[in-house]
């Protein structure tokens, strides 16, 4: 994919309990800087409080790619769906950028995943994706 193999670069794993280095796409820490950090915040820590923003860092949640890519899909509560303006790609990336920078799932997320979930309904076993 061009896009991952034009756009990667090495970073320390901050938030994750190994020091290893991990992959990150450049593309999606751009998509987190300018989209999603304005909610969740540069740290991805998110807002407590009443109608507080979900922390993206050390989320176990993100265990599992599928959640992050149905929440850019689909949206939830007031998290709205990012389809209409991000690519599959992109998408890709800065869930790639989120599991690995913010957390300890350094295997990344691609186009396909993305494009494999947006033809499947939202519900799965286990799953709180949906309302």
């Amino acid at each position: 994919m061009l896009l991952f193999a034009a756009g990667m670069g090495k970073a320390q794993d901050q938030s994750g309990s190994s020091s290893s280095k991990v992959e990150i796409p450049a593309e999606g820490k751009k998509v987190y800087e300018q989209i999603c950090q304005a909610c969740h915040m540069a740290d991805a820590k998110g807002s407590g409080g009443a109608g507080g923003i979900p922390a993206l860092a050390n989320n176990p949640r993100l265990a599992d790619p599928n959640y992050p890519i149905t929440m850019l899909q689909k949206g939830r509560g007031g998290m709205p769906w990012f389809t209409d303006m991000l690519t599959p790609a992109q998408m890709a990336a800065v869930v790639t950028y989120v599991r690995s920078h913010f957390n300890n799932y350094p295997d990344p997320v691609t186009e396909a995943d993305v494009k494999k979930l947006a033809t499947k309904p939202p519900v799965s076993e286990g799953c709180e994706c949906t309302e």
